[in-house]
């Protein structure tokens, strides 16, 4: 059905301490730029890969094509787990120390990590949220020498239950932000990442999901998770926040199939209330949309979480601006 896609009323965006954005793969785009101003959105999220002996040729010009856009920049830092896991201690401080020369050259915000409960993106096996935390620390010293004024965001967990089946490959993310607070990353952090990108519900519901009323199916009911375990002592920054709709484009694969009945209307209202509830809530300093441009469908079906459709319409930027 069509439930819940009715976009929120004008000025129900609370632009006090909240900001808004977009993850873009393309910085200097028209399209994309547009859409974004069109939305409201005044942070630019992109990723970059670090590898060592990288240098900062890459992110510079991503930095400099958001910034003379008019956007601020949250710059998503992500490496090869492979690299880490042969590296260890000394990976983590050349890391570090690469983020510190990203932050002089401007970067607004820097995310340490992705998703680091997950063997796709920390190494088998050794998954930790106190391990993590070191790392974050290293980034944290590292990143406030070079630019005192550069927002410091915890790596967002995955948003999962599945530890049980998966040992060793997957951390929960609950747990996992248990961990990094146990081992001081509170210190460490002046936003915790958090990510939702599974919701086939109106972000307003926490109950009624058909597949099961575990926390991370309702942005309220994951909102509240974190906000507990981190006690209110930091912001929330929503580094990746998402409805995924197959519509424009062939079936989903089965992996995501649980979104095959969300619709592009739906899509677009749900951001727009996604957004003006995290803008009420007072816990949330940052929210980016995942995502704004990309296109790529395949088995990570990622244009289907784009706000800018294959036919080059974008009803979520209309949603978002009428929420204004």
């Amino acid at each position: 059905g069509n439930f819940g896609a009715v976009a929120p009323p004008s000025g129900s965006i609370n632009l006090g301490a909240f900001e808004y954005g977009g993850h873009v793969v393309n910085p200097s785009g028209d399209a994309t730029i547009n859409a974004m101003r069109r939305s409201g959105m005044t942070w630019m999220k992109v990723q970059t890969l670090y590898t060592p002996g990288s240098g900062t040729d890459a992110v510079a010009a991503k930095i400099n094509a958001a910034r003379s856009a008019g956007f601020k920049i949250l710059v998503g830092a992500v490496g090869r787990p492979a690299e880490l896991a042969q590296g260890g201690e000394g990976y983590m401080r050349d890391y570090a120390n690469w983020l510190g020369a990203v932050a002089r050259l401007g970067a607004d915000a820097i995310e340490v990590w992705n998703e680091p409960n997950l063997d796709r993106e920390w190494p088998r096996g050794q998954i930790s949220g106190a391990t993590y935390t070191n790392m974050l620390r290293l980034a944290y010293q590292a990143i406030k020498a070079n630019n005192g004024g550069t927002i410091v965001i915890s790596g967002a967990p995955a948003p999962t239950g599945a530890e049980a089946a998966f040992p060793g490959q997957v951390m929960n993310d609950d747990r996992f932000l248990r961990e990094m607070v146990n081992a001081g990353a509170l210190n460490y952090a002046d936003c915790v990442g958090i990510h939702y990108n599974e919701g086939i519900v109106p972000p307003s519901q926490t109950s009624g999901d058909p597949r099961d009323n575990y926390y991370t199916r309702y942005l309220g009911t994951l909102t509240d998770v974190y906000w507990g375990i981190i006690g209110g002592q930091r912001p929330l920054c929503f580094t990746e926040l998402g409805y995924l709709t197959s519509e424009g484009y062939p079936p989903l694969p089965g992996f995501f199939s649980w979104a095959q009945n969300v619709t592009l209307q739906q899509q677009a209202a749900w951001l727009a209330q996604a957004t003006a509830i995290l803008s009420q809530g007072g816990r949330t300093r940052l929210m980016i949309v995942w995502n704004v441009d990309f296109t790529t469908y395949n088995s990570d079906p990622q244009g289907g979480y784009a706000m800018i459709r294959p036919n080059g319409t974008c009803p979520a930027c209309d949603a978002l601006a009428a929420a204004r």
